[in-house]
């Protein structure tokens, strides 16, 4: 009997196949299918305090379109506030409500009182668990690297004095040393780190001459990124870790696994297959360990993590300079005449 349980965030999960934030998960239906198909997790779509500022400010703009026409009409619209994130709260009570799964809320926040208020209210849906999304695109040439994480360490401490469920960090891998600040995080308390966010890039169209901004869906070289710090933090943190980005198959899966991650999040596979496709990915996990005899997950986590592979080369520079020695086979194997 094959048993896939995990646990992460200090939840027990049947399978490590957890659905990532994403408009898929928006729909309730869509939560009972990825429930039924044999997800151990969800986590919402995210709440953008981004969103939500934008949102209130289009609605005062219409409010006041009409304002001060004549000398006797100062407003033609009686005073109304934007519902904030009243509205998204609501969603995400009523996902907790309809499946047995654990469900996890997502934030993405400005201000760091408002990273701390929304904490709470999200905390008070019922949800199991919350996962902070931690980004920051470079665009002042003022601002120090150190400032920046120093900020974000400072909303974790806060948030996990004041929250009793689970917190999760979701990073970017930009950072200067993202070993050194996921240490950090992991002395702060967090519960579990995800590898990595996902950054959309902008492109141009040619023809307009403007930018766009593509949907881009991951493919499955993009996990290879998460493998290698994944294997870099096996046996390292108190931290659960989670991939995420590039997970295709249950092949991925098992790859996460056994560089050491406790759990994967998957989102464009869905997109690209449909949400029955977690069944498939569990069916080829099962298969697999069928065919090595592995009867848990515990058989085969960390095995080719840093700690314990036998290649002390293959998570270190050397691998690159190992290629380029290698640069004439390559030539030979792609043509290039």
């Amino acid at each position: 009997m094959i048993n896939l349980k995990t646990t992460y965030l200090g939840l027990e999960l049947k399978n490590p196949i957890i659905v990532g934030a994403s408009n898929l998960v928006s729909d309730t239906s869509n939560l009972q299918a990825a429930e039924k198909a044999g997800a151990s997790a969800i986590v919402f779509k995210s709440l953008f305090e981004e969103q939500i500022q934008l949102e209130n400010y289009q609605l005062d703009s219409q409010m006041e379109e009409y304002n001060e026409r004549n000398a006797e009409m100062v407003k033609l619209f009686p005073d109304i506030s934007h519902a904030g994130p009243q509205e998204h709260l609501h969603k995400l009570r009523k996902a907790k409500e309809s499946v047995s799964i654990p469900v996890i809320a997502s934030l993405n926040a400005v201000y760091h009182e408002s990273w701390l208020e929304y904490a709470k209210l999200i905390e008070d849906t019922g949800v199991d668990a919350l996962e902070l999304n931690f980004y920051s695109i470079p665009r002042d040439f003022v601002k120090e690297g150190k400032d920046i994480v120093g900020e974000q360490l400072s909303i974790v401490k806060e948030i996990k004095k004041t929250l009793n469920i689970p917190v999760s960090v979701k990073l970017s891998p930009y950072y200067t040393n993202v070993l050194r600040f996921i240490a950090e995080l992991d002395k702060a308390g967090v519960d579990g780190i995800v590898l990595f966010n996902r950054m959309f890039q902008p492109d141009i169209d040619l023809e307009k001459e403007e930018h766009f901004s593509p949907f881009n869906l991951s493919s499955e070289n993009d996990s290879r990124i998460a493998l290698r710090f994944a294997g870099l933090l096996y046996g390292r943190t108190k931290a659960k870790i989670c991939s995420n980005s590039g997970i295709m198959d249950g092949k991925d899966v098992i790859k996460a696994i056994m560089v050491g991650a406790d759990a994967v999040q998957v989102v464009s596979t869905l997109y690209k297959h449909k949400l029955s496709h977690i069944s498939v990915m569990l069916d080829e996990m099962n298969e697999w360990m069928k065919s090595k005899k592995y009867t848990s997950l515990k058989d085969f986590k960390g095995k080719l993590s840093e700690k314990n592979t036998k290649d002390p080369f293959v998570y270190k520079r050397a691998q690159y300079i190992d290629l380029l020695l290698k640069s004439e086979d390559l030539t030979k194997t792609f043509s290039l005449r």
